[in-house]
């Protein structure tokens, strides 16, 4: 019998990675490469400017000012390049069953507790219920017709509420109707709130809410996502 590889999984390479950013982003904008070629000559230009500006004004130091500026545009083009990739990432996710998860699980960081599963759900009308717990208090934040989700906001209010008296429970709604969150707008809203709990009391008030927790696992969980596809692939 062959044994099985130990050897670490390979990563694509930064080329590899800024390569697949490009093909992700470009599929909406058709326009980018000319974008970013005006990124690179922008910064070029203002090197070069720059270089005939201080003195003293030398054929070596404006080339060196021109390469400075051409490391610059490279910098200019990749933020646009981020930029672009992260709206070309939500306008795919919005409105799909399962993107709340998505974005708790990969825009938080590690100051919150999340979980790219959802805590309460309609396998009927796929209305899901997620729950993020972070210095903020407790956050939990309904994906589907508000009508709908009623009931699973409430029950996931009420279990939270007997195990954590005093915590801050906050009810966020994604959508585009009024009083509701964008998805885009989601982990910024969250990481706004005001920090009303210390440390040592999150540590213990996640453990609560985790032991009466429901699992969901076994329940259909909201199809119409692929998050690998989704997102948008980050430059290492």
């Amino acid at each position: 019998m062959a044994s099985r590889s130990t050897a670490p999984e390979k990563r694509p390479g930064f080329f590899s990675q800024i390569r697949s950013l490009y093909t992700f982003t470009r599929s909406e904008f058709r326009w980018l490469p000319w974008a970013l070629i005006g990124a690179l000559l922008l910064g070029v230009a203002l090197g070069v400017g720059l270089g005939f500006l201080v003195p003293p004004v030398e054929i070596w130091s404006v080339i060196l000012w021109g390469v400075s500026g051409l490391l610059m545009g490279f910098l200019f083009a990749m933020i646009l390049l981020t930029r672009l990739s992260t709206r070309v990432m939500y306008k795919k996710l919005d409105g799909m069953p399962g993107a709340t998860g998505h974005i708790l699980s990969t825009g938080l960081g590690r100051s919150w507790v999340t979980s790219d599963m959802p805590v309460g759900v309609n396998p009927r009308t796929q209305d899901a219920v997620y729950r993020a717990v972070g210095r903020g208090g407790v956050v939990i934040i309904g994906e589907g017709a508000r009508g709908r989700l009623t009931r699973l906001v409430n029950d996931e209010r009420k279990k939270v509420a007997r195990v954590a008296s005093g915590i801050n429970i906050e009810v966020l709604y994604v959508g585009d109707g009024e009083g509701d969150v964008h998805i885009s707008k989601l982990a910024k809203t969250i990481k706004a709130l005001p920090k009303t709990v210390d440390r040592a009391t999150l540590a213990a008030v996640v453990k609560r809410i985790d032991s009466v927790s429901q699992s969901v696992t076994s329940l259909p969980i909201p199809k119409g996502i692929d998050p690998t596809r989704a997102r948008a692939p980050r430059p290492r």
